[in-house]
């Protein structure tokens, strides 16, 4: 099943995809019980909010919905850096025997076909195409071989990044956090409709090029052994997000360099989750 969180006329509600792309609005009495889709997956009730949309869910075209982030308010935003080789390879860094892990900001999330703001302040406005997932049944000290069981689903994901903010000490965080440069969605997708997530495919483009093509099972560090990793330092939520990291071909990395600009179109596509995708407008309030 596909899950999506939305407003409709800036009302925040939730609901399913249908087969035909409709959106199902949960009822007003399912709301009333989970205010949203975190505290749905927080009572494992994922299940019987599909049966109550379909059932009696009002049905809405995608043109009278804005999307949300998928999760807008999770309790951790956790972000691996360094995970795929070739992006390891293309930063001239050396392996890391634990995963690299930083933290975003709740709003710095941005839903599907938002406006991602550059700061007027940078022209170093990269894309990360990227793979998260969500939790769905909390815990600590997590074994790997029962990570999946802790997973809801999974859902795209682009960690836009300011590089000369982000590059100004060792630490990640200012270039990581502007408002609303983290595009998160479209939808969430049921991890039992995803039978093996090594083998889908993620693909970037930027302006219809394509910038970034390479398999989920390319991964250094696999999804059981970040979900056992970060649970050992943390306790894992229900509705808690993490980001598995970027491919090689980012373009900061590219010779010449490449950013994103106002005007350009970034996506972000996986196999079964469909296209998240953003236009790049500019933030000139601190200019």
């Amino acid at each position: 099943m596909r899950y999506a969180s939305f407003e409709i006329n800036g009302q925040a509600s939730y609901g399913v995809v249908d087969g035909a792309g409709q959106y199902r609005r949960v009822p007003v009495a399912f709301q009333a019980r989970y205010a949203n889709l975190k505290d749905v997956i927080a009572a494992d009730a994922l299940v019987a909010l599909a049966e109550a949309a379909m059932a009696g869910g009002e049905q809405l075209k995608p043109e009278q919905v804005r999307l949300l982030p998928v999760i807008p308010n999770p309790g951790k935003l956790i972000c691996v850096g360094l995970n795929y080789k070739s992006h390891v390879a293309e930063t001239r860094r050396a392996d890391s025997e634990y995963p690299s892990l930083f933290l975003r900001f709740n709003d710095s999330l941005a839903a599907h076909d938002d406006v991602v703001l550059r700061p007027a302040f940078s022209e170093r406005f990269d894309w990360e195409g990227e793979l998260a997932f969500v939790i769905g049944k909390g815990g600590r000290h997590i074994a790997k071989e029962k990570a999946f069981e802790h997973i809801a689903g999974y859902a795209c994901f682009n960690d836009v990044s300011v590089r000369d903010w982000q590059k100004h000490t060792h630490q990640f965080t200012p270039g990581k956090n502007f408002p609303g440069t983290a595009p998160f969605g479209p939808v969430l997708v049921s991890r039992d409709e995803v039978p093996d997530v090594t083998a889908l495919t993620l693909e970037t483009r930027v302006n219809g090029q394509v910038v970034q093509h390479a398999s989920v099972g390319d991964l250094i560090f696999d999804i059981p052994t970040i979900v056992a990793y970060v649970s050992r330092f943390t306790p894992l939520s229900p509705g808690d997000v993490i980001a598995t990291g970027t491919p090689g071909g980012v373009g900061d990395r590219r010779e010449p360099p490449m950013y994103m600009k106002e005007g350009d179109v970034a996506e972000v596509e996986i196999t079964g989750l469909g296209v998240l995708r953003n236009r790049i407008g500019t933030d000139h309030s601190a200019s």
